[in-house]
């Protein structure tokens, strides 16, 4: 017996603490009072509030009523598809969305490319600094910055004027490329971050390894590194688009509100005009595109990638 006592007390001393304290913290009654306190912040501050926008966006619309009806309609989902300005604008976030996804990932990726492979401590310091800061300015201050760069007497017309390159000035903003370049501003260091640490974790030998069997640095790359992070480009551009489909600040700042998207309609409906009802089906209908636009997304680049994700 006191044998059997001693080899299970060697056992037990052979099992890492590590181990041995993430099997009692995700077993029994201690896992869940662990996850409590989240799951009720996420019951609470979306669940609830997501399935009230739901249950109100099959209201009559009546201005000034925010109250919940039992009385069901599809009225405010069939003015939103049976009037242009509004399926249009459903069709232009997403575009939008998608073309600022796209430009992130080709300005993001050889950024991050060179911050994971930078080995000198303080030249990875320096850029990752110089991609976190740009993150530390409010929104609208960054945005604001943009306007007296891009705007008509701003610095890059006003220095094409001076030149002689141009007479008039170019349409920088209050237009969807003002809307673009405000977005990709916004929301390229998220790009940057998701790619950094996917990029990492490619072992060097890999591409060591095949570059001793020939192939060009670009083979290598395109063969290699590019496959094996795509996970990291997967969810970048998911990212980048949720945010960039969202966004009502850059549209309503860059686009001068000529640009409309549905958080412009949703602004609209709810601030201006009091009909909360149309608001919340403008903004269900927005949830749901954008969630369609992220699985054909997914879809498509899982065919890609054979998988890998």
């Amino acid at each position: 017996m006191a044998a059997s006592a001693m080899t299970n007390t060697a056992e037990r001393s052979t099992v890492p603490v590590g181990a041995r304290l993430r099997d009692r913290l995700f077993s029994g009654s201690l896992f869940w009072l662990l996850v409590l306190p989240a799951f009720l912040f996420f019951t609470v501050f979306f669940v609830v509030p997501t399935a009230s926008l739901f249950a109100l966006a099959f209201n009559k619309s009546t201005a000034g009523v925010i109250s919940l009806s039992s009385v069901i309609t599809f009225d405010n989902f069939v003015r939103i598809f049976t009037r242009s300005i509004y399926y249009e604008s459903i069709l232009r976030s997403v575009g939008i969305a998608a073309v600022v996804s796209l430009v992130c990932l080709v300005f993001g990726y050889p950024l991050a490319y060179v911050i994971a492979k930078t080995v000198s401590p303080g030249r990875n310091a320096l850029l990752m600094i110089l991609v976190l800061s740009s993150m530390q300015l409010d929104m609208v201050i960054r945005l604001y910055g943009l306007m007296v760069l891009l705007g008509d007497n701003g610095l890059i017309n006003g220095g094409l004027i001076k030149l002689g390159i141009i007479s008039a000035p170019l349409p920088l903003m209050y237009n969807t490329f003002g809307v673009v370049v405000g977005l990709v501003q916004i929301t390229l260091p998220f790009m940057v971050l998701s790619l950094i640490g996917i990029i990492k974790s490619i072992h060097p030998s890999l591409e060591e390894a095949a570059r001793s069997l020939g192939a060009s640095r670009a083979k290598a790359f395109s063969s290699i590194v590019l496959p094996l992070s795509m996970p990291g480009i997967l969810a970048g551009t998911l990212l980048v688009f949720a945010l960039a489909i969202s966004s009502y600040v850059v549209p309503a700042l860059m686009g001068g509100w000529k640009v409309m998207v549905m958080p412009i309609h949703i602004y609209q409906q709810v601030a201006e005009t009091g009909r909360w009802q149309f608001g919340a089906a403008i903004a269900v209908v927005l949830f749901v595109s954008s969630l369609m636009a992220i699985a054909v997304y997914q879809r498509v680049a899982m065919r890609t990638t054979g998988g890998r994700s």
